[in-house]
């Protein structure tokens, strides 16, 4: 895979296909609903997230490893509560395949697990919720879940699937547009308590913070292109490995129809300590009914 070619086919396509028209009267859903905007009483929110994750260098050894890739496939859904936009319901599903010892990348969509070389399967189950805690300020909320592992052994032949732990995740999200409606500002901060028997998951006992920044550019309010990055830090709280990486990337999200949007996002992790140095491509349809 090709880096930059990748991103530049896939942004050429976009604006030849989409082009830059002028601005609706109406805002679309990818400018109002970020996610740091509630969805109102009755509405759904259903978000299907796709990260294919690809790794052929390491900071543990020098100079290249055979080929691992992770697809993480995850379904978002969410009901509005209350009259004031305060409060969404819902529950989260992963469902992960995995590849090592040098397989292609898209080898993870053969989804072959009895494979010495490959596992998939559902890995986790997360009620959720998404609150408004200050009344004055809509464009700051939080999303609490609570993942529930549904994986027997962690690794099995050498194949990592997913986590055998609890995990208790908050994240923090905030958004600003600039006057004008071109640009608009998003920040998050994600929070993960992981905890359980330090000898079934390298994750437990640790806190995961991983703070962000996505710059948005509306040329249209159905298309945006945005730019991103992130830090992610493992605290040690009795595990014994600390962990930490930094990623870069860009994207863009169309949308469809009234109710259906298009992301797509690309990210590379140009640094890190105890981690792979791999990339992710990463495909996501959200709809709001």
């Amino acid at each position: 895979m090709k880096n930059k070619n990748f991103i530049a086919i896939v942004l050429l396509m976009l604006t030849i296909t989409l082009g830059f028209s002028q601005d609706d009267e109406e805002k679309s859903n990818i400018q109002q609903y970020t996610p740091s905007k509630l969805i109102g009483k009755g509405q759904i929110d259903l978000k299907w997230f796709n990260n294919l994750y690809t790794e052929t260098k390491s900071t543990f050894v020098e100079g290249d490893i055979p080929r691992q890739t992770f697809f993480t496939s995850t379904l978002e859904a969410y009901t509005g509560v209350g009259s004031n936009k305060r409060w969404n319901l819902g529950v989260i599903l992963e469902f992960k395949s995995n590849v090592i010892n040098g397989r292609d990348a898209l080898d993870v969509f053969k989804f072959d697990g009895e494979n010495s070389s490959a596992r998939s399967g559902l890995t986790s189950i997360a009620p959720s919720v998404k609150f408004v805690p200050f009344t004055s300020v809509s464009n700051f909320s939080i999303q609490s879940s609570f993942f529930i592992p549904l994986v027997d052994n962690e690794s099995e032949n050498g194949v990592f699937l997913d986590q055998k732990g609890y995990t208790w995740q908050n994240r923090f999200f905030y958004d600003y547009t600039f006057p004008g409606d071109k640009w608009q500002l998003f920040s998050e901060l994600n929070s993960e308590l992981h905890f359980g028997d330090k000898n079934e998951s390298f994750a437990n006992n640790s806190l995961g913070l991983t703070p962000g920044v996505f710059l948005s550019y509306f040329p249209s309010s159905k298309f945006t292109v945005l730019g991103l990055a992130q830090h992610s830090q493992r605290i040690d709280l009795g595990n014994d490995f600390a962990q930490d990486y930094t990623a870069v990337g860009g994207g863009a999200k169309y949308q469809l129809t009234k109710a259906l949007n298009l992301e797509l996002l690309y990210t590379n992790f140009i640094r890190g300590n105890n981690t792979g140095l791999g990339e992710t491509f990463n495909l996501g349809l959200r709809g709001i009914f």
